[in-house]
């Protein structure tokens, strides 16, 4: 059965299809809230209200082929209240300190310079890159048009690929990447 289907399944009150189509989406789900959020709690606790707003609200999902957008899009909207609810103290020990470089250190890590990007230039390459969303499915998930969507990705990958050499030029300066 795919996944429109059970969609289909889970609109009519069937509960094991929306288990399944949850599960269907989850880790893609986990990897999204976990650019935004960083800490196991929240993204713990944004998954659960997605989760819970989704079942609530499935009724009112008019396409069932576009589940997976909906999905992101309550996502997106719980991480960014998490985000904006979240206090403006920053504890010291939320800083990385990089004491020195090895030459293991230098092939960075690209899902960790990702990480590194700001809020919008992050969740855009996630979405495009790692969950395989085309440009405009990206642009209705985050509710601005494909221009936008493209200037976003452009710019993001044109920040990435500085980042990337300043690191390989061994230019590394606290906060620069």
């Amino acid at each position: 059965m795919d996944l429109r289907e059970q969609v289909l399944l889970a609109k009519q009150g069937d509960r094991e299809a929306f288990i399944a189509v949850v599960k269907h989406v989850e880790s893609s789900l986990y990897h999204t809230a976990k650019s935004i959020l960083k800490k196991e709690e929240d993204i713990a606790d944004a998954l659960q209200e997605t989760i819970l707003k989704a079942y609530k609200s499935l009724h009112s999902l008019r396409e069932p082929h576009f589940f997976k957008t909906w999905m992101f899009r309550i996502l997106i909207n719980e991480c960014n209240k998490i985000v904006a609810n979240r206090s403006r103290n920053v504890l010291m020990d939320d800083f990385p300190i990089q004491l020195s470089l090895s030459p293991k250190d230098e092939l960075i890590d690209l899902r960790d310079a990702v990480e590194r990007l700001d809020d919008q230039q992050r969740l855009v390459i996630v979405l495009h890159y790692f969950e395989d969303m085309p440009v405009r499915q990206v642009a209705e998930v985050l509710e601005i048009s494909e221009s936008a969507a493209k200037m976003r990705l452009s710019r993001a990958r044109n920040n990435l690929m500085e980042k990337l050499n300043t690191f390989r030029e061994g230019k590394i300066h606290y906060g620069s990447i």
